[in-house]
């Protein structure tokens, strides 16, 4: 799931595990050699991206997030022999990559704090180090949302490793406004909601509180607002099938469309409206517009790709064209690079890896 995480979509009735971390057997990612440099793109034109340029090679990569001063990357691997997803860090050209959380367990969402000193991610170890056990598919396809999953804050390098969430249920998916206030992900009170919280984990207030579920939250750069990922769902079959697989730590993902509410859980918008699976929003740095992952152009929906479109919902414009995955879009602090997911030339089918490219402000048409 963050989703931001690992994010299993269900659309145009296709089950769809986004970076196979379920349905494929893990393995470890190849070590990324220097930076390859700037790399066709696809045969579709992409106006807004110029330079793109792989980071790293091989294996599953995603959910890559800039450090406040740009130079630095965090992201989620199963590189280096690693069980299952572990979190780390690299330089944007894609050198320097190192290890930065426990070894233990499942990690996921790792975001850095606005001194850049310090990191959190949600990890699992506080129930076990080895990797959870992943769900049957006795009740069709679902995706486990772990109740060992807790909220972490540790030094930049890993070192002095500290919960900041210990309340039962999954708690993940968190990001930090500029103020440090903590946004995040939690079934704490029996449904999927956006909370938030400290930077040492107190003070938790719940800012959403509909039927369905609602996550993936994401700053504004004013730190005044929010964008996530929800499906509110009305009572009924639908809502009994997501309550009861919930209590069961299970979710079966469908379709999700993008909403924007204060840093309060008021002024509550729906921004997209296609009915699609559409999830990672990021506000641009000015805060008009949001980047987001959508397979909304594939009628099968098996195809992912990343999207702008403006706040109010007007404006809707495609931004990669890609025939496999491209998803998790984020602006570079200063809004001149954004860092992206996906599967193009990949060595091996399944293949997610990191991409960072110039973003266009104004491409010509």
């Amino acid at each position: 799931m963050r989703s931001r995480v690992q994010v299993f979509i269900a659309a145009a009735g296709v089950l769809l595990s986004v970076l196979s971390l379920v349905a494929a057997p893990q393995r470890p990612a190849t070590p990324p050699g220097p930076a390859a440099g700037p790399i066709p793109g696809p045969s579709a034109p992409e106006p807004r991206l110029r330079n793109i340029t792989q980071l790293t090679f091989g294996g599953e990569n995603a959910e890559a997030y800039f450090s406040p001063d740009g130079k630095q990357l965090i992201f989620q691997s199963t590189r280096d022999g690693a069980a299952c997803d572990q979190q780390f860090v690299m330089n944007i050209d894609g050198t320097g990559v190192r290890r930065v959380s426990s070894g233990a367990g499942r990690t996921t969402c790792g975001y850095f704090k606005p001194d850049g000193k310090r990191i959190v991610y949600a990890s699992t170890h506080g129930g076990g180090a080895a990797c959870p056990p992943k769900p049957s598919y006795e009740r069709g396809y679902v995706w486990p949302i772990y109740d060992s999953y807790d909220i972490y804050a540790a030094n930049a390098d890993g070192s002095g490793l500290a919960p900041l969430t210990t309340t039962p249920g999954y708690d993940a998916e968190a990001t930090i406004a500029p103020d440090g206030r903590i946004a995040f992900t939690s079934v704490r009170d029996g449904d999927m909601e956006i909370y938030s919280m400290n930077g040492d984990g107190s003070d938790v207030r719940r800012l959403t509180n509909r039927p369905g579920p609602d996550g993936g939250p994401f700053w504004s750069r004013d730190g005044k607002r929010l964008v996530f990922r929800g499906r509110p769902t009305a009572p009924g079959k639908e809502l009994d099938d997501y309550l009861g697989l919930l209590k069961q730590g299970l979710w079966r993902p469908t379709s999700l469309e993008l909403f924007v509410m204060n840093r309060d859980g008021s002024g509550l918008t729906q921004v997209t409206k296609n009915a699609a699976a559409n999830f990672a929003p990021y506000f641009t740095p000015d805060g008009t517009q949001i980047v987001f992952a959508s397979n909304s152009a594939d009628p099968r929906g098996r195809n992912f790709d990343v999207y702008l479109i403006n706040v109010d919902g007007t404006g809707l414009e495609r931004v990669t064209f890609n025939d496999t995955f491209d998803g998790f879009p984020m602006f570079s602090p200063d809004g001149t690079k954004v860092v992206f997911a996906s599967n193009r030339f990949a060595a091996k089918e399944g293949d997610t890896n990191v991409f960072i490219a110039d973003w266009v402000a104004s491409p010509a048409r």
